[in-house]
């Protein structure tokens, strides 16, 4: 079975930002939904964030750090906080194992028509092989922040992440 390449939408109006992901959202989008994160912290007249998962496959660990990363960005900044739809059985199990539920209202059934729909392609934002590996790793830092299962899932990863970029590297 062939899995759609992942793609990044956004949308903003009336206050509220919608980040749409599809297909196979993996690591190589990260720098893309980093560059998102930052630019909401910074958003003049943001009143809500919704990111709409229904017509994602699959979203890879490194991409949903930078969802939560999203999530950090706006907290405090919102009266509610930002709200993720999802209605595949996959992706939802993986944002409830990984504790998205404490900093995101999590919801199955869409709107009838919500501003998802109106969202238009992100241009990819391209990362060099150590930029990746940097965002892989704050990636994986952020999801070990948010619960104790993530920390042992993922403290491997970032140690070997972190034992490749430590200078005495042979």
């Amino acid at each position: 079975m062939l899995t759609e390449e992942g793609r990044i939408k956004a949308a903003f109006d009336s206050g509220v930002f919608v980040l749409k992901l599809c297909g196979d959202v993996r690591l190589t989008l990260c720098a893309t939904l980093d560059t998102q994160a930052q630019q909401l912290a910074q958003t003049p007249g943001l009143r809500a964030v919704m990111i709409d998962l229904r017509e994602a496959s699959n979203v890879d660990s490194t991409a949903l750090g930078f969802l939560a990363k999203v999530a950090m960005a706006v907290r405090g900044r919102l009266e509610q906080p930002p709200t993720i739809i999802a209605d595949n059985p996959d992706v939802r199990q993986m944002l409830d194992v990984m504790g998205f539920s404490r900093f995101f209202t999590l919801l199955s059934a869409p709107l009838s028509h919500s501003p998802a729909d109106d969202a238009e392609d992100l241009p990819e934002v391209q990362a060099d092989e150590g930029g990746l590996r940097e965002r892989i790793l704050e990636a994986h830092r952020i999801l070990m922040h948010m619960n104790e299962h993530n920390r042992e899932e993922f403290q491997p990863l970032v140690d070997m992440l972190e034992a490749q970029d430590s200078p005495s590297r042979h």
